[in-house]
């Protein structure tokens, strides 16, 4: 992964050749048209970057305040030795991506970088490829797009499968026993991984969240700079933020989604900043590092596009099914899922492609709705692993680059799918 494995930006570049020419060929859209849909989706994932701007922006700003550095270094002080420390990681960022996986994914890279400021010795690359393999469990957990969906009345597929309850996807028997089994392996297979003769370490004045020097009163003269360093507009506003956030978990209970955890994030990052020129200075540090989400996610719009309007995506899936039965169509099912989640790296989309085919064709051979949407969810949670579009965030945050975690992240995904493929044929027999 380290010799082979471009920028992102320059696999994403990559992946849209590879998709235009496999549309080309398998499809019979004309170079005009597949040019044409191209640009047309290019744009369509702009409120979803606007949030994964955000979530790094206002987890970054988080972990800069001082109460929560205290929270962090006081979680990271349990951890004794680089093993522990690998192991403790893993767990908490596989908990927080169970509860979302916006927060799974901040929280994790933001644990990992006070670990390394801690623990002597730590290989930092493999401590950030552990937190970013927490994210393994995300789909199968409460945030979860596909079991979401299916639950929700008048969704798109209600006439063909009705509404499914939660109780039969996120917290069924097999999906918990997936996750349980995990848990408990992946933790320890990454704590195998690591090596102390080839650590990767770090300086950790490298590690620092800002490169700002925190505004003291002693500083504060013209006026403008008493409004810029007012805590009191500070906890005003912030305060009002929190009053919301409060009432939104009364209303819908703790029902988590990007922009909940963005808000909840960012007005008690202004609180804990105390005054507004501490906090603008850690924005304008955090900001440094969105750049990589910014440029690549409007070339997955437009990969996104091109599979689904090409009609490829579907003639994927179709592939799989072709060569399935009734105790291998979970196994193939979850297989093809992902595959196309390289292409199309968006669980709701995704389904939207796969739903039809997929869940007509478990009908036709008796596998139960619920089995059929979980084998997707968790196919596009699988690669996810090696997906350098969701490692964005956790990258930005680390300092890191793609290739210095892959390789990491690829023994997890062997790992996960012989793991997550038994727990699929079993579920049939």
């Amino acid at each position: 992964m380290q010799r082979y494995l471009p920028d992102p930006f320059l696999f994403v570049i990559i992946l849209t050749f590879v998709v235009f020419i496999l549309a080309l060929l398998l499809t019979p859209t004309s170079p005009k048209e597949l040019i044409t849909i191209w640009g047309d989706n290019f744009w369509n994932l702009l409120t979803f970057s606007m949030q994964m701007v955000l979530i790094l922006l206002t987890g970054y700003v988080l972990a800069s305040s001082p109460i929560f550095k205290s929270v962090l270094s006081k979680l990271a002080s349990l951890s004794k030795s680089p093993g522990s420390a690998i192991i403790m990681v893993t767990l908490v960022s596989m908990i927080a991506s169970w509860i979302n996986w916006g927060f799974g994914l901040v929280i994790g890279a933001l644990f990992a970088k006070e670990l390394a400021r801690q623990v002597k010795n730590i290989d930092y690359r493999l401590l950030i490829a552990s937190s970013y393999s927490g994210l393994i469990i995300w789909h199968s957990g409460l945030s979860g797009s596909i079991p979401l969906t299916i639950a929700t009345e008048g969704h798109f597929t209600v006439d063909l499968i009705g509404i499914i309850p939660t109780s039969d996807t996120i917290f069924a028997t097999f999906n918990l026993l997936l996750i349980l089994a995990i848990v408990i392996i992946i933790p320890i297979v990454n704590g195998f991984m690591y090596n102390k003769d080839e650590a990767y370490t770090i300086d950790t004045s490298l590690l620092n969240n800002t490169n700002s020097t925190p505004v003291s009163s002693t500083q504060i003269g013209t006026p403008a700079d008493k409004i810029e360093n007012s805590w009191l507009l500070s906890m005003l506003i912030g305060i009002l933020g929190l009053f919301f956030v409060i009432s939104y978990f009364v209303m819908n209970g703790f029902k988590l989604n990007l922009n909940i955890v963005n808000f909840t994030f960012l007005f008690l990052g202004i609180i804990f900043h105390f005054r507004p020129k501490n906090f603008l200075m850690a924005v304008n540090d955090a900001v440094k590092g969105a750049s990589g989400i910014i440029i690549q996610f409007p070339f997955y719009a437009g990969i996104m596009g091109l599979m689904v309007a090409s009609g490829l995506a579907e003639q994927m899936s179709s592939w799989f099914v072709a060569i399935s039965n009734e105790t291998t169509f979970p196994l193939f099912t979850f297989i093809s899922a992902g595959i196309v989640n390289f292409f199309v790296p968006s669980g709701g989309g995704q389904w939207a492609v796969q739903a039809p085919v997929m869940l007509q064709a478990g009908a036709e051979l008796g596998i139960q709705p619920a089995i059929t949407a979980m084998s997707v969810a968790w196919g596009d949670a699988w690669t996810n692993l090696i997906q350098p579009f969701w490692a964005l965030p956790a990258l930005a945050i680390a300092g890191l680059k793609a290739k210095d975690i892959m390789g990491f992240c690829l023994v997890n995904l062997v790992i996960t799918g012989v793991i997550i493929g038994i727990g699929f044929i079993l579920v049939t027999i």
